[in-house]
């Protein structure tokens, strides 16, 4: 039986979609461009073909992830009516542990490698940046709308993100030392409190 020969973009999509996969198993210490190859049934030649360097590869993968779950957050907030306090706890909810994106042992891997990764340091922080916008615009919106009180949209998204963020490493990294149930209630009451709507 002849192979099939696949296109150039979604032979890429599939790498990097198997490089999520193995940080998410691995580490990014972990992950070999000839693991990723053989999760593929493909050389290693192919992955570099494509991704000049396991660096590139490992970049480009995180970046793959963010914008895939930002288009996700952004047709869920367009196809859905609601108050803005309702549209800001369905973007926090994506953000957050209790949502699925973006996934949480990925971005904590992408972390703690970054300390040592100038390049990949530069990218998350550009992509996190991306998220605390989304966040920053909601709030802003919910101001202009009169629904919430704050005269200081920027820095209630990086309040709210930071919990989250702080809230993600004790459920994923610590056994799930927080519940579900937990971080969507301390969410509520960090609205609330910030802006001014009833829990």
């Amino acid at each position: 039986m002849a192979r099939v020969k696949k296109e150039p973009d979604a032979r890429r999509e599939q790498i990097l979609a198997a490089t999520l996969e193995l940080i998410t198993e691995r580490g990014i210490n972990g992950v070999r461009a000839s693991d990723v190859a053989g999760r593929l049934s493909v050389s290693p030649g192919l992955v570099f073909y494509h991704f000049d360097t396991l660096e590139k590869l490992i970049v480009s993968a995180f970046r793959s992830a963010t914008e895939r779950d930002l288009a996700k957050l952004e047709t869920l907030l367009t196809t859905r009516d609601g108050t803005m306090t309702e549209r800001l706890h369905v973007a926090l909810q994506e953000y957050g542990p209790t949502g699925a994106a973006p996934s949480w042992q990925l971005w904590i891997e992408g972390w703690s490698a970054s300390l040592r990764n100038p390049e990949l340091r530069a990218v998350i922080r550009t992509l996190d940046n991306r998220w605390r916008a989304v966040i920053t615009d909601l709030v802003a919106l919910g101001v202009a709308s009169g629904e919430f009180t704050t005269s200081d949209p920027r820095g209630v998204a990086w309040r709210l993100t930071a919990m989250l963020d702080g809230l993600a490493v004790q459920r994923v990294a610590f056994d799930e030392a927080i519940s579900g149930t937990d971080v969507a209630n301390w969410t509520r009451s960090a609205i609330a409190s910030e802006l001014g709507v009833k829990p």
